[in-house]
């Protein structure tokens, strides 16, 4: 007997890939999303339009449907969860980092505070953060959520961490406060902190097969939680100069601190501290790889952002970048004149010596290279 398999949401950046996954699967595949942004797909794909927001508006919906295996990428998770009681066999849910957003001070990090890498195994990553970080207590209590249903027998679950995403049609595309400026000719960018801020980051064509992977290995996904990254973790000055690399231009990083650098404040979204959180489990345990490297990912998205003018006006507006150059000038400008007005720092030499002997004559006590 053919599976059911239903996609909420669907017309992202990941939701074709997964859609596609399905069908080479063998499931009736079936989507319930908005409505508002249709892209071309297969026809055996059937679409229920609705708002998967809200308990009235998903009851009316999915109108009592029942499916083997649920796939929540889009909608309000804890809504979803208490509606798939028992209507599901196993729902795979996609959900953000609430540890980045921890305070760095919570005690459950230890006495050195948050580290700049969170692992998947950190239980602050389902454990709520202190209340007052809203957004990450509510990633924390709906996680919780969708396990105390598993644990009382409504399904299976599975929880799958993203951290922000990037490539083709993903909105508010970061990359795009950078593409922009080098097309307008642009050749100084402002980076808070010298852009060594760490954060994790995933192509949007690599992360559609974890949630494949987990219905493929529902006995060693379920209950599990999965961190989703790309391998290799780059600062954002890499990235930022990646993407200069590849449209041909020689740029200028101009390092200022956080508060004063906003104009980049765009970019970095969340702030100047690292949000970094890694895990290797998905990969040893459901064969999870990086199809794209991170350096061809990084040129797939700023080709089709130059490929794809109609695009602008609506990641500009999810952006919130102003793409204020008067300002930029001004601040720049102010900036330089104010560091090279800096008192002169003191002279002073500095010997380096090996920490083991390194004697270069016989006899010889301690070396020291200067």
């Amino acid at each position: 007997m053919t599976k059911r398999a239903l996609v909420i949401g669907g017309t992202g950046p990941t939701g074709p890939d997964v859609l596609h996954g399905l069908l080479d699967r063998g499931y009736d595949t079936t989507m319930f999303h908005s409505g508002r942004h249709e892209i071309p797909l297969p026809d055996e794909i059937v679409h229920i339009h609705g708002d998967p927001h809200f308990p009235e508006t998903i009851a009316e919906a999915l109108a009592g449907a029942e499916f083997d295996v649920v796939i929540a990428q889009y909608g309000r998770l804890r809504h979803l969860v208490d509606y798939f009681k028992d209507r599901a066999g196993h729902l795979v849910a996609i959900g953000g980092m609430n540890a980045p957003l921890a305070s760095p001070n919570d005690p459950r990090w230890g006495r050195m505070g948050r580290p700049a890498i969170v692992r998947e195994e950190d239980r602050v990553l389902l454990d709520a953060p202190d209340s007052t970080n809203k957004l990450g207590y509510k990633i924390a209590e709906t996680a919780r959520g969708l396990f105390d249903a598993r644990d009382a027998g409504a399904f299976k679950a599975t929880y799958i961490v993203y951290p922000v995403l990037y490539g083709p049609r993903q909105p508010g595309s970061p990359e795009w406060h950078v593409v922009r400026r080098i097309k307008d000719g642009r050749r100084s960018i402002i980076l808070p902190e010298g852009g060594l801020r760490l954060e994790s980051r995933a192509f949007v064509r690599n992360v559609a097969q974890a949630p494949l992977l987990a219905l493929d290995h529902p006995e060693i996904s379920d209950s599990k939680t999965y961190v989703v990254s790309d391998r290799n973790l780059y600062t954002t000055c890499q990235r930022v100069e990646h993407i200069a690399q590849y449209m041909g231009a020689d740029i200028e990083i101009v390092d200022m601190p956080f508060e004063l650098a906003t104009p980049a404040h765009p970019l970095y979204r969340h702030g100047a501290s690292h949000r970094a959180g890694l895990g290797d489990k998905i990969r040893t345990e459901l064969g999870y790889t990086d199809t794209y490297e991170t350096a061809d990912a990084l040129e797939t998205t700023v080709q089709w952002l130059l490929d794809n003018p109609d695009a602008y006006s609506e990641i500009e507006k999810q952006l919130g970048d102003s793409f204020d150059y008067v300002f930029e000038d001004q601040l720049i400008h102010w900036w330089r004149n104010a560091v090279s007005g800096a008192p002169v720092p003191p002279d002073g030499s500095y010997s380096y010596s090996h920490i083991y002997r390194h004697p270069k004559t016989v006899g010889e006590d301690w070396a020291r290279k200067s």
